[in-house]
């Protein structure tokens, strides 16, 4: 099943938006702030578990929303998440017709063509800067998972993205949901405004189990392709490293609290435990960086995979000259449902605008930064990442079910390269 034309590049988007947008027709162009339908339709792109439960939330956050369309690379997986979908309490807003239905790499630039007024994002990280930069070509509002892409070509594509929505004023809103978390928004502002006094240093943590989506592992009909997309989270060119696809969520609240991004970061990592197998893949279980802002301060961040029954910590220590704040996530995680309610507030004009991209994309960026720190030995500046020309995703005429791509090698200090 080879990629389609109406791919976007990567690169086309980043030498200039009109020549990424000839792929796709804007649809409703009137869709934009304090301009909506009394229900507003939402296309989900991306049909894991990430992107059933977000549709769920949505449905919790918001009573006029209905999932009108679907995309995926698979059809199981689509066909799967619908079926869930149907057997819960909110069935009845669940309109998806088959025709309405999109299967295969172009599916995506399928549904866009559609008349949803919110586009989902939930794919593999890897896919998500071309995704979103087609989606706000488009015209449509979009929530969008975290992180906002893998290496830095990426980020890049989803900050002229998110500098786009601002000006066609189209809502961009994460899935880093600490920012929509209650207790965080409270704490956070606190912070800012002096609580603690001046902040002096900040520590961020994420240890806990491996995420394995195929334990089983490899369907004889699957080829490298496929399998690779299938077990993803254990595949470096498509999520990034622990350090980016789950840390950012810690990492992000940092930067959060200190208005922006790190000027440098020193770290370490390794696979101590974890098999560079068919099934773990070639990304670390490890990396403890240390990043430090313009100002002095330093953010000790530190992340860790162990096997299932071993140590857990995620959380963020706050220390302030009069004292120190613990932040964690909220029991019950309403940030999961705020963050829809916060959305559509956007769209339909009944809250502030909100656009979140330039702040989740650095803060991606910033996790990347300490990844490449680790994977290279060496000090890695933010100017450094901002010019780097690593880009990991395949190119077109590789993308498809049977191809033969090799997988990154394990990223070894002395040899691996920082580009």
């Amino acid at each position: 099943m080879e990629m389609k034309n109406s791919q976007t590049s990567r690169r086309s988007f980043i030498a200039g938006p009109a020549a990424a947008a000839t792929a796709f027709t804007i649809v409703k162009p009137e869709l934009v702030r304090g301009w909506a339908p009394s229900t507003l339709k939402i296309g989900l792109v991306g049909c894991g578990g990430r992107g059933t439960q977000a549709v769920l939330d949505a449905f919790k956050g918001d009573p006029a929303v209905e999932l009108v369309a679907m995309a995926d690379a698979f059809e199981d997986k689509l066909e799967g998440s619908l079926k869930r979908l149907k057997a819960g309490p909110m069935a009845a807003r669940v309109k998806v017709e088959p025709d309405m239905r999109f299967v295969g790499f172009d599916a995506y630039g399928k549904l866009l063509k559609t008349n949803v007024d919110v586009v989902f994002l939930a794919t593999p990280p890897g896919w998500r800067p071309t995704h979103l930069a087609a989606v706000i070509e488009a015209g449509k509002h979009v929530f969008c998972e975290k992180p906002f892409g893998v290496d830095a070509t990426g980020v890049r594509l989803s900050l002229a993205a998110a500098k786009m929505a601002t000006e066609k004023k189209l809502t961009i809103v994460s899935g880093a949901q600490r920012r929509s978390d209650p207790l965080y928004l409270q704490n956070v502002k606190a912070i800012q405004n002096g609580s603690l006094g001046e902040v002096t240093a900040l520590y961020a943590y994420w240890v806990g189990s491996p995420v394995i989506q195929q334990r089983g592992g490899r369907n004889p009909k699957w080829g490298e392709f496929e399998w690779q997309l299938r077990n993803w989270y254990s595949n470096l060119w498509i999520c990034g490293d622990q350090i980016v696809e789950q840390h950012l969520h810690n990492v992000d609240v940092c930067n959060w609290i200190m208005g922006g991004p790190p000027v440098s970061v020193t770290a370490s990592g390794g696979a101590a435990w974890r098999p560079q197998d068919d099934i773990y893949g070639n990304i670390y279980d490890h990396i403890s960086a240390d990043f430090e802002y313009a100002n002095g301060v330093h953010m000790s961040s530190h992340c860790r995979q162990y096997p299932s029954g071993s140590a857990q910590r995620v959380e963020e220590v706050i220390q302030g000259a009069k004292g120190r704040m613990t932040l964690n996530q909220t029991q019950g995680a309403p940030g999961y449902w705020e963050e829809h309610t916060k959305l559509y507030k956007s769209i339909r004009g009944d809250g502030p605008y909100i656009n979140e991209g330039k702040d989740v994309a650095e803060s991606t960026l910033t996790c990347i930064m300490g990844r490449e720190s680790a994977y290279s030995g060496k000090k890695i500046t933010w100017d450094m990442i901002m010019n780097s020309q690593q880009d990991l995703m395949p190119k077109k005429e590789v993308w498809k079910y049977d191809g033969q791509n090799a997988p990154t090698p394990f990223p070894v200090p002395g040899k691996y390269k920082f580009v």
